[in-house]
């Protein structure tokens, strides 16, 4: 069996259709299923059993022997959650409960962390372990990730083999249900739909220029690729950039959802909220050599193509 916590979200649904389609059946689908609209998510796929996430610690006591691997999404990911009791016991204590009991049963674990940990970029944007007790998050959302990230460093008893991966600005579908919180991309095929234009953020920092603003965007079918790559490799644990490796503005972006709906660029420029201006990150690109340098060849979707699959495949169909 393999577990995938967050498994009716963006990120864990999509990865469990991946799974399926390399015939591994036997998902153990662990989320807390309270909302309808994200539970569409799992239709037409192969599911073993669902599991509540406050009931999986103790189901995983039972059931470890029939356990294969463990893909660890689930995680509370609004970056404007101020709530730090609440991001302590869903994303870190709720990852370090899970971390103990893959090495007390010697079960592999692949976890989810995020960009959001790099803050404003000051160090850097490279996966080297030394530096990651140094970085500074700009929200106790990227907060919750790194003090699990920093934790896990420091234990003296790990998986045999373990990946914690930085996700970066993931796109694609499955995304409906996450509001405020999905993609620019989702917003901007949504918005283009109802008014024929699209509202970006004005740039409040002078080293840029309205729109030219940079996210290293990463299709979720590369990131389910990589996933699925550390699970058949079981080797050279660590902490992993998952990104494109490449900064792209969200004017590329947008003009990218425009040539997908074949319709001409409508732009406007709106203020950044007051509440997340000082916490936005102007530029952020994975380095992406880590994982390269493990064996992972695969070619990263190009931006441009893929936006156009996922607003012709699935946001137009």
């Amino acid at each position: 069996m393999i577990i995938v916590t967050g498994a009716a979200g963006f990120i864990g649904s999509f990865l469990i259709k991946a799974l399926n389609e390399e015939n591994f059946n036997a998902i153990i689908a662990v989320d807390h299923f309270d909302n309808v609209e994200k539970n569409k998510n799992l239709e037409g796929l192969k599911i073993q059993e669902r599991v509540n996430r406050d009931l999986f610690l103790p189901w995983l006591d039972k059931n470890y022997e029939l356990v294969e691997f463990v893909f660890h999404i689930g995680a509370r990911t609004d970056t404007t959650e101020f709530d730090t009791q609440l991001l302590d016991r869903l994303n870190t204590q709720y990852t370090k409960d899970l971390w103990v009991k893959c090495c007390q049963y010697q079960l592999p674990l692949v976890y989810a962390s995020s960009a959001a940990t790099y803050g404003l970029g000051e160090m850097g944007y490279d996966d080297d372990e030394s530096k990651i007790d140094r970085l500074k998050p700009l929200n106790p959302y990227g907060q919750s990730k790194q003090d699990f990230d920093v934790w896990a460093l420091k234990q003296k008893e790990k998986p045999f083999f373990w990946a914690g991966l930085k996700f970066f600005n993931v796109y694609g579908p499955n995304e409906y249900h996450k509001g405020r919180m999905a993609s620019v991309i989702w917003h901007a095929y949504n918005q283009i739909q109802k008014t024929g234009k699209m509202k970006l953020f004005r740039s409040h920092n002078p080293q840029y220029k309205d729109g030219e603003q940079m996210r290293d965007f990463v299709y979720v079918k590369d990131v389910a690729n990589v996933c699925l790559f550390l699970m058949h490799h079981r080797k050279n644990s660590g902490i992993y950039n998952l990104g494109s490796g490449k900064a792209r503005t969200f004017l590329d972006l947008v003009k990218a959802v425009f040539a997908a709906v074949g319709k001409p660029p409508q732009i406007e420029f709106v203020d950044t909220p007051a509440d997340i201006r000082d916490k936005y990150q102007y530029f952020t690109e994975a380095n992406m050599g880590k994982l390269k340098s493990i064996g992972y060849i695969k070619k990263f979707y190009e931006l441009e193509d893929g936006v156009r699959e996922y607003v012709i495949k699935y946001l137009m169909s």
